[in-house]
């Protein structure tokens, strides 16, 4: 069984979709905590660690054989805490992380909050040292979309984030990263050239693989 920790209930059809699709009979719980974003916006994602640690343990109690943090903003946190709960425990966006930096020197990572942005952009340079590689990242906070996500407007959110990602050219940019889960939908709106990375997918595949191994 895979454990899911997510801050929003957007991300659990996103991540059942993608396990009915592409990993049939995987096992997913899912542990939704509003609060945890909330809270690490406006103190940190430090502020959160303690909850963090308690809810890890609970689902590992649970019989949970590895865990996937949805949330960029709290994922480092989490991701460190796996030491201490006894499963891995593993962020959703660090396999995109790592195809961003093999498919150029150039990433712009496109958010719709804030708090993403410095998680992001120091994981994309945590695996371009692991790769041997050096990148340029540049963020963009995509104006008014998470406004619309909190009044639950998801199409509108997709078409702004879209439309972020088509003002990116090929001049500016080898890579496009899309730093939070919830923006993936956005990828089927894009017409620039410039690839798309999104992390749903990708990290479930990473989870599964743990889960399986564990």
């Amino acid at each position: 069984m895979l454990a899911l920790l997510h801050t929003s209930p957007v991300h659990v059809p996103v991540f059942d979709a993608l396990r009915d699709d592409i990993h049939p009979g995987l096992e997913l719980r899912h542990h939704v905590d509003e609060g945890l974003l909330s809270r690490a916006r406006e103190h940190g994602p430090d502020a959160v660690a303690d909850d963090i640690r308690g809810v890890l343990a609970r689902v590992a109690a649970g019989g949970a054989r590895a865990v996937l943090c949805t949330c960029s903003t709290i994922g480092a946190v989490a991701e460190a805490a796996g030491s201490v709960v006894g499963v891995p425990v593993l962020r959703v966006d660090r396999p995109m992380a790592a195809a961003a930096v093999a498919a150029g020197a150039r990433i712009v990572v496109l958010a719709t909050v804030e708090s993403t942005i410095a998680p992001t952009t120091e994981l994309i340079e945590e695996e371009a040292g692991r790769a041997g590689r050096c990148v340029t990242v540049r963020a963009v906070l995509v104006p008014g979309a998470f406004e619309r996500f909190a009044v639950g407007d998801g199409e509108g959110y997709v078409r702004l984030v879209a439309g972020a990602a088509d003002a990116v050219s090929g001049v500016d940019a080898d890579v496009i990263v899309l730093a939070q889960a919830s923006m993936a939908p956005a990828r089927e709106l894009t017409i620039t050239s410039v690839p798309v990375l999104s992390s749903p997918g990708l990290g479930l595949a990473a989870a599964a693989w743990a889960a399986s191994r564990g």
